[in-house]
């Protein structure tokens, strides 16, 4: 365990509140995952900061409409984070941080994990679906699962907001 580690599993934050992590996508198992967060923060007296990631090979363009799409989706970003955030701050009276980053899933969450000390728990959606629980929980739970930098929990898709309440 490096000294990183080692302080967020003690909880050694100094003044700063652990912080839950989730990552902000279109599926029906966000909303659920955001929810298990919030209500974990409520109950734990943390924060929980929210991730919208905006994919790089979607400006694959010329660069004047390079730009144009960059703008367009950290616009399009900023929305879905605010709507996610006010479903937070409505169901927990917690303002949550919104960050946006450019780039590949993983780097990404990792990378902001490693900036942010507070960010302790990385919370995670699993679908439904028959196609799986999806390529980021698979991804994570997975390969990465032994040597990602926080504990990361997920939750299953179809848990109710009772279900949540009493797990949270």
């Amino acid at each position: 365990m490096n000294a990183r580690t080692d302080r967020r599993a003690k909880g050694y934050l100094g003044d700063q509140h652990r912080k839950f992590l989730v990552v902000v996508d279109d599926t029906p198992e966000c909303l659920i995952a955001l929810r298990y967060a919030g209500r974990r923060a409520l109950h734990t007296g943390g924060g929980v900061t929210l991730l919208k990631l905006i994919s790089p090979a979607d400006f694959q363009h010329w660069l004047g409409v390079e730009q144009v799409m960059r703008d367009e989706a950290e616009k399009e970003a900023r929305l879905v984070l605010v709507k996610f955030a006010d479903e937070v701050q409505s169901v927990t009276g917690i303002t949550p941080e919104l960050v946006i980053r450019h780039g590949t899933e993983t780097q990404q969450i990792v990378s902001l994990i490693e900036e942010d000390e507070a960010i302790s728990i990385l919370v995670l959606g699993a679908g439904t679906e028959a196609e799986g629980p999806g390529p980021l929980v698979s991804m994570i739970g997975g390969a990465l699962a032994g040597t990602f930098p926080v504990p990361v929990t997920i939750v299953p898709g179809d848990l109710s907001d009772a279900d949540i309440e009493a797990l949270a």
